[in-house]
């Protein structure tokens, strides 16, 4: 092997390595084929990780039909009863939604949702959620993530295939991994918790602010959704979390004692 060719393999070992903690979440999709067109946009662009939510049919003919190829992401595609199972373990969601919310949320465009996702500590798990075929993510679904990103399209027709909506993204992804690949990336103190402790500190605070009386129990959505928000952008690490949690834990116990 020449030296330009040793070259070329290792970097694209760096950007394979730097695209194998990325995965594409798609929720309740409808037709079976959009999973496997979904995993033939992923193999072209070396993204491996498919997770399915309640997919209305999976396994399927059509998926491994539209995969063209790319079926050993399908055999090898995890399927999930719930949101929260398919984020375990991700240090950072993403959201694709073209809708806009009561409630705004951050938002990126795909080259610097890109970007962000490379620059994630190594090792940790990213999630890039896409929603139904018809009307993509609900409002609880966007709430479990830190950012929404937005696909720029023609105003006067901005109708994108899922498959579609996950190739572009894919593009984006690998673009940001090459550029990257010859970087070193310093080693970070700073690693945010999982989606999974996340949502056992948002319970934790929902008690809390009822047992203190500061949460209406009849309207409790609208603050835990602006709460969701501001620690989704604040990302807290363990110690963060462990401070936080101890915080809401003696607010718990000074209330018992009054």
């Amino acid at each position: 092997m020449n030296s330009k060719a040793a070259q070329d393999t290792r970097s694209e070992a760096q950007v394979a390595a730097r695209l194998s903690s990325i995965r594409v979440v798609l929720i309740n999709t409808t037709h079976p084929g959009n999973i496997g067109a979904t995993a033939r946009a992923m193999k072209v662009m070396g993204l491996k990780q498919l997770h399915l939510v309640t997919p209305k049919t999976f396994p399927s003919a059509d998926a491994t039909a539209m995969a063209s190829g790319a079926d050993d992401l399908l055999q090898h595609a995890v399927v999930h009863d719930s949101l929260e199972s398919a984020l375990a373990g991700c240090s950072l969601v993403l959201g694709t939604s073209a809708r806009l919310r009561s409630l705004p949320m951050p938002q990126m465009d795909l080259r610097k949702a890109a970007e962000s996702v490379l620059a994630e500590h190594v090792g940790q798990d990213i999630a890039i959620l896409f929603g139904r075929e018809r009307y993509g993510l609900t409002n609880e679904e966007i709430q479990c993530c830190h950012q929404l990103v937005h696909i720029d399209t023609n105003p006067d027709y901005g109708s994108l295939n899922l498959a579609q909506a996950v190739q572009v993204m894919s593009y984006e992804l690998r673009m940001a991994a090459v550029g990257e690949s010859g970087k070193q990336v310093e080693p970070s103190d700073w690693v945010p918790v999982d989606a999974g402790q996340m949502e056992l500190f948002y319970a934790h605070l929902e008690q809390t602010l009822l047992d203190i009386q500061f949460l209406n129990p009849d309207q409790p959505k609208r603050l835990m959704a602006r709460l969701r928000r501001l620690f989704n952008r604040a990302r807290p690490d363990q110690n963060e979390i462990n401070i936080l949690r101890g915080i809401l834990a003696a607010s718990q116990r000074a209330k018992k004692q009054n």
